[in-house]
């Protein structure tokens, strides 16, 4: 590699070149996923908050339980991921006549990472700052026999304005940022794979396509 992260998130072409020329190395990569993880699971910590919340009166001690959940989660997620979309990578490029290493793959895929940490960031904020003026329904143990109350409580709770903010928020943040992560993975998988530029835009375009488009529908359906 060849720069600053600065040139990573500005001209990546110049910060991959001469890619296969350095000895392989994930240790910056995951470093970025596991930052990516950590703050994001601070705003997961807050949601699964509310769930905890509006389930207490069915088990005292939920928040904590769910909480610790949405962070674990959260942090295996974000490794969980990054070796998924470094494999859609891989096979897609491969249809290309790709060549090169999975691990190679990977570690571009983790350099990658990085406008992931910003887009964390910035939507852990707005969920820090909104999710105290979200109305928690609540759910007694006498409700688990009404399913209709539960998918209530449940629907109430998701379609709170404070709770729809966040989900529209994140949902622009997130399309912002992949795109500038693809951007970014175009230019490393064109050199980690020894593809055209016009086929590794292809490689990473097209997950990303479909990554938005479930992202759209997901707020627009609720």
């Amino acid at each position: 590699m060849n720069g600053s992260i600065v040139t990573l998130l500005t001209k990546p072409y110049d910060f991959f070149k001469n890619l296969n020329s350095n000895p392989q190395s994930l240790e910056i990569p995951a470093l970025f996923v596991l930052m990516e993880g950590l703050i994001a699971a601070v705003g997961a910590y807050m949601l699964a908050g509310l769930t905890g919340k509006m389930m207490s009166g069915i088990m005292p001690g939920m928040e904590s339980i769910t909480g610790i959940i949405a962070v674990v989660g959260a942090v295996i997620g974000a490794f969980v991921f990054w070796v998924v979309i470094a494999g859609v990578f891989f096979i897609v490029s491969s249809l290309f006549k790709g060549s090169g290493s999975f691990g190679r793959c990977l570690e571009v895929t983790g350099w990658g990472f990085l406008p992931q940490v910003f887009s964390s960031l910035i939507i852990t904020v707005i969920t820090i700052v909104t999710v105290p003026s979200v109305s928690i329904p609540a759910i007694s143990k006498s409700a688990l026999s009404d399913p209709q109350a539960v998918q209530a409580a449940v629907t109430a709770l998701m379609q709170d304005p404070s709770m729809m903010m966040i989900r529209q928020v994140t949902a622009v943040v997130s399309i912002i940022f992949i795109l500038w992560s693809g951007h970014i993975w175009s230019e490393g998988m064109k050199e980690a794979r020894g593809l055209s530029l016009r086929d590794a835009r292809l490689c990473v375009g097209i997950p990303i396509v479909l990554y938005v488009i479930y992202l759209i529908y997901s707020v627009t359906l609720a």
